[in-house]
Parts: C-alpha cells; structure tokens; sequence
C-alpha cells in the first residue's frame, strides 16, 4: 500500500487514541501462560497483531477476532512448533515473547530470530542474561536465523537487568508468573505496556509488587488455568503522534483518551518551546490502572528548547515518543538538538525529513541537529524501514503543501489502523493507492 497526500492543509476536529500495540502484542504472548480461554479487549486491527496470530494460530491456538474487536485465545492441548509460520515470525520482533511461555509448554525448543522494524543492532542479551538466572537458557544458531532455548530446573531468583529493556522485563515477568516463589527484578522498566502486562497478570492470579517502579516483585503460581479477560490500554505513542501533526501542521486538535503519566514530560518540553494546550479531567482506562485524559492542541508559535531533546526509561521522554520531535522542530524557531541514544541506526531515518525540505543535520549516528522555521515541500519517496520514523514522514508531508507520494507504508500499518481513514475525518488528504 501507498499513500497518495496533498498536504498544508490545516487540521481540526477531535482523534481518539487507539489501543497501544506494545501493551497489545504482550497480552497476546502472556496469553499462552493460561490454559484456559483468555478475551483481549478492543485489540488493534494491525499488521504486528496479524503477525503474531498466524504464528500462535500456525503452532495450534485458536484465536476468534470478534465483531467488537475482542480477540478469544483458546489454547490446543499440545503446542505443535513443527507447524510454525516462519514467514510471519520474521518479520516481527514482538515474536522473542514467545519464549517465557513455551519455555514452560515445552522446555527445549527453537524460535526463528526476530525482526521488525530496522533501528541498527537490537542484542536479545538483557533478555538472555535475566532469563538464564530462571533457568531458561538461550543460544543463537551458528547462521543467526534462529535461538536454541533449553529449560532446566526453574527457580525464582532476584535478577538486575543491565538494560532497562521493555521486552526484557516482560520476558522476566511472564517467566517468573508461572515459577512458584518470589522473583525480585530489579532496574526493571517501568514504561506503559510493562504495566499493563503486571495488571494481566495479576487478573491470573499472579501477585506483583512495585508496579510503575524500576523494582518488581513476582510471587509466581503453579498454573494459570481459567477464563481470563485482559484489557490492554490506550498507546501514548499515538496520543504523541497527533500531537505532532497538530504543530507541524499549525493545526488546533482534540485528542482523546490520552495515557497522561506517560506524556507529561513530553508536554512539559513542548510547553517550554512554547505550545499553548489544554489538558482535560482525568478518568481511568478499562483495566482500572492507566489515567487518561483529552488533550486539546492549540496553534502556537514555536522556538528551539533551551537543551538537547532525549528519551529516558519512564518517567522520561519515551524513546518511541523521541522522534516527533523531529517534524515539531522543522516548524520551531532557532535549532533543535535531537539525541537518539539508545538505536544504533535509527537517526539516519530521521534524515528523510531532508528530502521534504527540512533543514537538518546527522552529527553522528545518534545525533541530529533540525533547524526552523522551514517551509516543507510535496515528495516521492518510500517509507523508512521503522515504523516512527515512517509516521514522522507522513507528518511531514501532511505539512507541506503539494502532492506527496509515500510508498510501502507496511511499517506504518504495523503500529496505526486505519490511518488513513482517521486522518482524512480531520480534514487530511490521504489516500491509499496501489
């Protein structure tokens, strides 16, 4: 899919933000913890989601995507890897969080490696490190295309995670579910979808302590084996990606439904560039722990921050949060200094933005210097191989005025349904074509 864009058009209306696809993808693998038939809420119709059903729906597990959007996950009586969809388990990531639970299911088996976006060198090593201290040792294939995982004798343990990894500590913590005892992990990530996957895990039973802190304590259980409900929430990634198009398009917005503890660092940076917005009362998502609220964006006259712009683990800026940035300093008076810290490869991406007109330079390979105000031009141009930084060009393009062209848009259709469609009710012209 291509999408055809005539942009400079100015916005307006109200979005509401959608289900967060990490949350999503790690309720979807948690799943298999439970013997029993497990009901996802509201889950996003996305290309990651699609991956990661033919996968579980190749080895045996039958899913049933309702009208409503539910998804029903009934486990087979024995997992078939045999069988597995290679095709679709490479081409995401989110597939390395298959292995707490068939390291449980199965004990000795292998898993193809993962992939997913393309933001340079990405080591599984927090995740092989911590695993092995639960018993759960991993090994890549002499040719790197799969990993060899070996269960010995599980055992709960007190484990330091080296890397505050996201898909790490979910790894540790549907591990440690099923490990009876208590499992301390410590400089664990804190960030939203880790939060959502302590509250599922909770609803199976399974106590956990320090939620929303950088220490979790896991007191696991024997078995997980009866109708579970999870309800992922709402993904403050897309809350940040309106929130940019309404600055790069000088456009006054509502967004909807927004996870404020995981934004307010964001808002406070871009108050301090000088946007003018209005944060909405407070009210509780669907499982009871994530705060929302609706976010109106108002037409401002921005300027460069008086620091670099970076991401932190939680309560920072989020990583995946970082590169809106870049698009919002195109349009900022002065120069905008953008440190992508924790990709190898990612800022090159960022650089795309050049071919719109943007001024900007790539200081190093995580460093990138954006200078504003710039009048942004239409372009032909395919889709970065990630999927933020392919949103942030789309971003761009609705600014500029003229006929864009972005090509294979697969890596936005991984993490936004029907984008398209929800960005031409805001008076956006966007078209898919073939």
């Amino acid at each position: 899919m291509n999408y055809k864009v005539t942009g400079g058009k100015r916005l307006g209306g109200e979005v509401t933000t959608n289900i967060s696809k990490n949350a999503a993808v790690a309720l979807l693998c948690a799943s298999l913890l439970n013997k029993g038939t497990t009901t996802l809420k509201r889950m996003p119709r996305i290309e990651e989601v699609n991956r990661l059903i033919e996968v579980i729906e190749s080895i045996g597990v039958k899913v049933v995507w309702e009208e409503n959007g539910d998804i029903k996950i009934v486990p087979p009586q024995k997992i078939d890897l045999f069988k597995i969809n290679r095709a679709s388990a490479e081409r995401t990531r989110s597939i390395a969080m298959f292995i707490p639970a068939l390291a449980h299911l199965l004990g000795s088996f292998e898993l193809p490696t993962p992939g997913g976006c393309d933001l340079g060198k990405r080591s599984l090593g927090a995740h092989i490190d911590a695993l092995a201290r639960l018993g759960i040792d991993i090994t890549a294939s002499a040719d790197k295309k799969s990993y060899h995982i070996e269960t010995s004798e599980l055992h709960p343990a007190e484990i330091v995670m080296y890397e505050a990894s996201d898909t790490g500590v979910e790894n540790v913590l549907m591990a440690a579910a099923l490990i009876p005892g208590q499992t301390t992990i410590k400089f664990a990530s804190a960030n939203y979808m880790v939060q959502d996957l302590c509250v599922f895990l909770q609803s199976c039973g399974v106590r956990i302590e320090g939620i929303g802190t950088s220490t979790l304590v896991v007191h696991g259980v024997a078995e997980i084996n009866a109708d579970i409900t999870g309800y992922p929430s709402e993904d403050p990634i897309e809350s940040m990606f309106f929130i940019s198009l309404a600055v790069t398009t000088d456009s006054e917005l509502i967004i909807e439904r927004c996870p404020i503890d995981f934004l307010e660092l964001e808002l406070l940076t871009l108050e301090h560039m000088g946007l003018d917005y209005r944060r909405g009362k407070d009210y509780m998502a669907e499982n009871g722990s994530a705060r929302l609220c609706d976010i109106t964006v108002r037409r401002s006259k921005l300027h460069a921050p008086p620091e670099k712009i970076a991401p932190r683990p939680y309560p920072g800026i989020n990583i995946d949060n970082l590169p809106f940035f870049v698009p919002i300093a195109t349009q900022a008076n002065g120069k905008t200094l953008i440190h992508d810290w924790v990709y190898e490869g990612r800022a090159k991406h960022y650089m795309e933005m050049t071919k719109l007109g943007a001024k900007m330079e790539l200081i190093d390979t995580h460093r990138v210097e954006v200078e504003g105000p710039t009048k942004l031009h239409a372009v032909d141009i395919k889709a970065p191989p990630a999927l933020r930084p392919a949103t942030i060009i789309l971003i761009g393009m609705l600014a500029a005025e003229g006929e864009s062209i972005l090509r294979d848009v697969y890596p936005i259709n991984r993490g936004y349904e029907n984008l398209h469609e929800r960005l031409t009710k805001l008076g956006a012209s966007v078209e898919a074509v073939e």
